[in-house]
């Protein structure tokens, strides 16, 4: 892992999102982006110098965002860091930062959230899961040090999985963990066999060698409360979720676990991405 992007918006959660980025930069030797978005003119990049002294607020804010910028660069002196303002829309700018720069993770912060509006508009960190193609991390309180030693991969365990599991295993191989596979049976009608499950999930186990693996099989009402409920009992420090992506109107009527997960879960959320390339034919 080289290049890990922060968006931030300088509230609390933000900079505990940064610091656990800062701390996994260091211990891995990649290089943060620092990147935040300003109040300014849509026109703002192509204004000259005198054009862009007439928007005095404008200036402010901008002003204000780099000394709050510098500062959290400050606080880690020892990490090589980069920082990006800009205006315009914050979620495309996000797409695009991590496409230009080659991001090999995102860290966000999350209140979470609650009410009909938030359920259908999705919060910013909720949006980047959805949209943005690359590992995310979201935090949602202060991790402290950061210390993965007893992670959680939940998933359905399907051939696609895969890849998605081996890309985990290498994020999470310094940090010398102890693994957990979890398969979320609900009383849903259709779902694996319990002992398909099982014998697939020994197949993941030995993908996980030479880390300590373990493969549960947890049942609950939902995917999310189940993996929630899970990890909280055997005291994991990281859930990780393949992400699969749906249809707007799909996600209206089913839900994303992951999206529910990043909303309720007090631990930090790591979403992996599905990469099309790496899926079977039948499955593109």
């Amino acid at each position: 892992m080289k290049s890990i992007l922060v968006p931030t918006d300088f509230s609390a959660c933000a900079n505990d999102a940064a610091d656990a980025a800062m701390q996994i930069a260091r211990y891995l030797g990649a290089k943060v982006h620092l990147y935040s978005r300003v109040d300014l003119p849509w026109n703002w990049h192509t204004l000259t110098e005198m054009e862009r002294s007439a928007h005095r607020e404008a200036q402010q804010r901008l002003r204000n965002a780099e000394v709050l910028m510098a500062d959290l660069v400050a606080r880690y002196p020892n990490v090589p860091t980069e920082t990006h303002l800009s205006g315009g829309n914050l979620l495309e700018n996000i797409v695009e930062l991590a496409e230009a720069l080659d991001v090999d993770l995102i860290v966000m912060g999350s209140h979470g959230t609650s009410g009909k509006n938030d359920f259908f508009l999705g919060t910013n960190t909720q949006k980047v899961v959805r949209m943005v193609h690359r590992p995310v991390l979201v935090v949602k309180e202060p991790l402290g040090t950061v210390k993965f030693e007893k992670v959680v991969f939940a998933a359905n365990f399907n051939p696609e999985d895969k890849p998605v599991f081996l890309q985990f295993k290498e994020f999470i191989r310094p940090f010398l963990p102890e693994i957990h596979l979890v398969y979320i049976n609900t009383t849903g009608f259709f779902g694996t066999p319990l002992v398909v499950s099982q014998e697939v999930m020994q197949d993941f186990c030995a993908l996980a060698k030479p880390f300590d693996c373990h493969f549960h099989i947890y049942h609950d009402v939902t995917a999310e409360l189940g993996i929630r409920s899970f990890s909280e009992k055997i005291g994991a420090q990281l859930i990780a979720v393949a992400h699969h992506h749906r249809n707007p109107i799909a996600r209206l009527f089913i839900g994303s676990t992951v999206e529910a997960l990043v909303n309720h879960s007090r631990l930090p959320v790591l979403s992996l991405d599905y990469n099309k390339k790496d899926l079977p034919p039948n499955r593109v």
